[in-house]
């Protein structure tokens, strides 16, 4: 067995869409970046290569690539199950966290899990979801980003 971790942060800022798992989320700012700066599942992708003990998001899918910019993350996402099978590993559970004190995501928690899970081709029981506030402080309690927390455990095949 192994596990791994991932953070991911982005700034919101106007006139970009909000995309957490894949969902997009009417609010009125979105998340920054050079994909689709989809948090929850980059934090994701992350803690998958790191049990992998493969390249993280950021070597794998620079931001300097032009090939990358506007990328949907779920594509990403099943790039990043595909080189985890290649390693000779089976995804066998993913919890992620999301912080953020605004939008309120309780809506949009089942698709986002389907989503990550058909990414992943992992049953959505496989895929843990919440999320928190940070009751006003700091940058995500302020409105000016949001931060996502992911732990996923790998077995070897």
């Amino acid at each position: 067995m192994r596990i791994g971790g991932g953070i991911d942060v982005h700034r919101l800022v106007r006139g970009r869409r909000l995309v957490l798992g894949g969902v997009e989320i009417p609010f009125e700012l979105g998340l920054e970046g050079h994909s689709d700066a989809d948090v929850l599942t980059h934090a994701l992708m992350d803690a998958l290569l790191s049990a992998a003990r493969l390249p993280d998001i950021g070597e794998l899918f620079p931001d300097t690539d032009p090939a990358f910019e506007g990328a949907d993350s779920l594509a990403l996402l099943a790039e990043v199950a595909r080189r985890v099978a290649e390693a000779g590993l089976s995804i066998v559970d993913c919890d992620l966290t999301l912080c953020a004190d605004r939008p309120k995501i309780a809506p949009h928690k089942l698709a986002m899990r389907e989503n990550l899970a058909r990414a992943l081709s992992v049953p959505v029981e496989a895929i843990g979801l919440k999320a928190t506030t940070t009751e006003g402080l700091g940058f995500t309690g302020e409105g000016s980003g949001m931060a996502a927390f992911a732990l996923c455990l790998l077995e070897e095949r």
